[in-house]
This record gives structure tokens, C-alpha cells and sequence, in this order.
């Protein structure tokens, strides 16, 4: 599941899926993290903040936020640092599933895409006399939306992820231990 926001549909679902993972959402927190930075250090920032969502391994990333953080440190920007250090655990999920997936995984942004346009008319709608006009419209841009949907990359190892099998940094470890190449 991943998320940003929304804590009462989350504590829902971990009510209903006590074992589903949780992702947070990485564009969401480098909004967050440039927001605790002034204007001119933003350029410099976001790269640094981008490689660390996009490392290869878990480990990696960790390096590389603790190379931020004392970036951000180092310049008085302890508040950014912080919000980086906050919730990290559900930002790091994603390594825990097939590598395909991590596209994925790391943002809601490709869910929450399609229904902009959705939100901007939702108003719109509201000022139809009849429940049925404004349900008509709301459903054909929903099926306009559905059109730009990302597929799934890799969908013949969601069976995997649904079995339970267990991933490290993207790649399947066997009933030894030991890591193989998917």
C-alpha cells in the first residue's frame, strides 16, 4: 500500500490487512524536504534527495541519506534532515519487493495523476440540478482517466508477491537464504 496522507483510510486498512507492507509516497517527501529549505539551496537539493529514492540497493540509500543529512546539516538545515529521517522505514518498503515494481511503488503519483481532472470538474458537478447528470460526467472521466493508467510492469510476479515469496533489494531469496537472480 502506499500512501500519503489519508491516516484514517490507512488505520482502516491496517485493520483489514494487519500484513500489508506500507510505502510512502517518495515525490510527496521531497516536496516536504525542499519545502524546509529556502529557495536557493533547492536546485542543489532535489538531486541529492531524487538519488536517494532511486538507489539500487536499500544500503544505498541510507549512505545517501546520511550523505544529505550532513549536507543539510552542514548549511543550518537541520529541520530539512529531519523530515527525511522521519517515517524512513515505510519510505525503504519498495526494496522489499521485485525490482520491476519499484516504479511503482516509490510514489502514488501515477494514481493520483489520472483523477486531477476528475477533482478539477467534481465542483463542476455539484451544480448539476439532477444526481444522475453529475454521476454521468463523474463516471465517463473516470473511464476517459482509466485510458492513462500505468499498467503494471512485470505482472506475471505479482503471483510472487501474493504467495509471499520474500525479496531483497528487488531480487527473490530461496528457502536458504541466499539471493538469485529472478
Amino acid at each position: 500500500m502506499i500512501r500519503d496522507g489519508h491516516l484514517g483510510i490507512w488505520g482502516a486498512l491496517r485493520d483489514v490487512y494487519p500484513e500489508a507492507a506500507e510505502q510512502r509516497c517518495w515525490n510527496h517527501r521531497i516536496v516536504n524536504v525542499l519545502d524546509k529549505l529556502p529557495k536557493r539551496a533547492q536546485p542543489q537539493a532535489k538531486p541529492l534527495l531524487t538519488a536517494i529514492a532511486y538507489a539500487a540497493t536499500q544500503e544505498e540509500a541510507a549512505r545517501r541519506k546520511a550523505a544529505f543529512q550532513r549536507w543539510a546539516t552542514g548549511r543550518s538545515y537541520e529541520e530539512a534532515a529531519r523530515v527525511l529521517e522521519r517515517d524512513w522505514d515505510r519510505f525503504v518498503t519498495f526494496y522489499q519487493f521485485p525490482t520491476e515494481h519499484w516504479a511503482h511503488l516509490r510514489t502514488s503519483n501515477p494514481v493520483e495523476a489520472p483523477f486531477a481532472a476528475l477533482r478539477l470538474r467534481t465542483d463542476a458537478a455539484k451544480r448539476f440540478k439532477k444526481a444522475g447528470n453529475a454521476t454521468a460526467i463523474i463516471w465517463k472521466l473516470l473511464l476517459v482517466a482509466e485510458r492513462r493508467f500505468r499498467r503494471v510492469t512485470a505482472p506475471e510476479r505479482m503471483t510472487e508477491v501474493y504467495l509471499g515469496v520474500k525479496f531483497v533489494n528487488g531480487v527473490k531469496v530461496t528457502t536458504n537464504g541466499q539471493e538469485v537472480a529472478a
